[in-house]
């Protein structure tokens, strides 16, 4: 390594561009699973995604190829994302869930594998850690527990999802490339990386054009899906993200 400079990371990792003696550049992330997450990234490469390439991995560092310095997205790379995150999601597995936990900085996420998409949502996600809640948060959802049950469906088309898509995690470049970067991969309903997405904006109509038309009920799912980001950021961040996850699960109630 000659020279190196931060990038942005999001408030879990630190993220840097390395310039080698090759003259090369790579990137070198921080986080709390770095061999898991270069695995997640191959798995999303061999399903026809776009992401940086892992060169190598450690216990406290994933190295990746150097995608450029990220621009402004236009319609045509919006448009690509909808694309390449259509055919990421065409039904690939037989189950829902992965074979190993992954973490949030120190919200741990609960993987494994179930027969039966509700159970997963509410046991892995929701409900997985609802003793670290506010105790008036957690017993709201124990109450809305069959609610969402009702909302959730069973068995919908297991996909693999980049798993926290939010729009900081899709990387634009000048050539109008659209990347996933940063997944927590794993098998579930595709609308959970819609509903990720739009939690904090809106993608521009050239991406759901491209990506194409939703199955009926999709609004009030993406309320059900919403609510697990939510209560991460509660958990990471604290109170000032309480009136997000009251909102969806008044959304929620019948």
């Amino acid at each position: 390594m000659v020279a190196w400079e931060p990038l942005h990371g999001g408030g879990l990792s630190e993220v840097v561009r390395l310039r080698l003696g090759s003259g090369k550049y790579v990137v070198a992330k921080s986080g709390p699973h770095p061999e898991r997450e270069g695995r997640m990234l191959r798995a999303l490469a061999e399903a026809g995604a776009k992401v940086p390439l892992p060169i190598a991995s450690g216990p406290t560092v994933l190295v990746l190829e150097d995608l450029g310095v990220g621009t402004g997205a236009s319609e045509q790379s919006w448009c690509g994302l909808g694309t390449n995150l259509r055919a990421l999601h065409a039904p690939q597995g037989d189950r829902y869930g992965w074979d190993e936990d992954y973490a949030f900085g120190k919200v741990r996420i609960h993987n494994g594998w179930s027969c039966a998409w509700s159970d997963f949502w509410f046991e892995k996600r929701l409900a997985a850690d609802i003793a670290a809640l506010p105790t008036d948060i957690a017993r709201r959802l124990e109450e809305l527990e069959f609610r969402i049950r009702e909302i959730v469906p069973e068995h919908p088309p297991p996909s693999l999802l980049h798993g926290d898509l939010w729009s900081g995690n899709a990387h634009f470049t000048a050539n109008c490339g659209a990347y996933l970067i940063d997944p927590a991969s794993y098998y579930g309903d595709a609308e959970v990386d819609l509903a990720m997405l739009t939690l904090f904006g809106t993608p521009p109509r050239p991406f759901w054009e491209a990506y194409g038309p939703l199955d009926e009920g999709w609004k009030q799912r993406r309320c059900v899906y919403q609510l697990w980001p939510a209560l991460v950021h509660l958990r990471l961040f604290g109170a000032g993200y309480r009136s997000l996850v009251e909102s969806l699960m008044a959304a929620v109630e019948p």
